[in-house]
């Protein structure tokens, strides 16, 4: 291989990881499916995942924040939590989420267990640098 080759390889890729680097920080990643997105106040939340559905059983998830721009923001602390009300026989349900910070400032990966299938509510509270709020999303597990 030539040094030019070899130059323009380098360049080559570098290029490739600069342009995906930049493409971070905002909204779904090209890999992520939005599930449902809500407003609270200025912000935009976000529930999304690899197949754009939440399903009975281990779910990995993704829950971002972003500002009117659509560039994600740092919101502090923040939780999920997964809740079915009682019905008939069946006692109420609540799936908490845990939640990890990821490289991007306001995105979180979510890991849930959902006991049912069923229309759940999914709720995100949030305190810290964007002020305290919450956000309720009814999601279907299927």
């Amino acid at each position: 291989m030539t040094k030019r080759t070899t130059l323009v390889l380098v360049l080559t890729s570098v290029a490739g990881l600069i342009v995906a680097a930049c493409g971070r920080g905002s909204g779904p990643a090209a890999n992520e499916k939005v599930i449902k997105s809500t407003q609270v106040g200025n912000l935009t939340v976000t529930l999304s995942s690899s197949t754009g559905e939440v399903k009975s059983g281990e779910n990995d998830l993704m829950l971002s924040f972003a500002d009117a721009s659509g560039k994600t923001v740092d919101v502090g602390a923040a939780s999920l939590k997964f809740h079915m009300p009682a019905m008939g026989s069946m006692a109420e349900m609540n799936d908490v989420a845990s939640l990890t910070t990821t490289n991007a400032a306001g995105k979180y990966r979510a890991k849930v267990n959902i006991e049912v299938d069923g229309t759940w509510e999914a709720i995100v509270s949030y305190e810290g640098l964007q002020g305290t709020g919450q956000a309720r999303i009814t999601v279907q597990a299927k």
